[in-house]
């Protein structure tokens, strides 16, 4: 918490001494003659998109219309109670400690 404070601190006090320096509207230059922004591609998100849906379509054709997974909801709702508990608590944790993941990933590891 107090190193938190002290980068706080210390970055204040940087951007509050830092001298401004006068290049002659050379970054404006340099920033005008930059690229354009690229456009994104929607068609390539369209093909992509397609494919998968023919993709599953076909997957679900051929796995006899998706009747296994009828068969294995029917085999799961007929084991014991503690046992489909079991599996709820270890689905939460594998989703909780999935989500902590990404988000440590995405903050570099730091937490607030």
């Amino acid at each position: 918490m107090n190193e938190n404070l002290q980068e706080d601190w210390l970055d204040a006090r940087l951007r509050d001494e830092a001298a401004y320096v006068d290049d002659g509207g050379f970054t404006a230059g340099v920033v005008q003659k930059l690229p354009a922004r690229r456009v994104r591609h929607t068609l390539r998100a369209a093909i992509l998109l397609g494919v998968t849906v023919v993709a599953s379509i076909i997957a679900y054709l051929l796995s006899g219309g998706g009747w296994f997974i009828a068969e294995e909801v029917t085999r799961f709702a007929l084991l014991p109670l503690p046992v489909i508990w079991l599996s709820a608590a270890a689905a939460t944790v594998l989703v909780m400690a999935g989500s902590l993941a990404a988000v440590m990933s995405r903050t570099g590891g730091r937490l607030r």
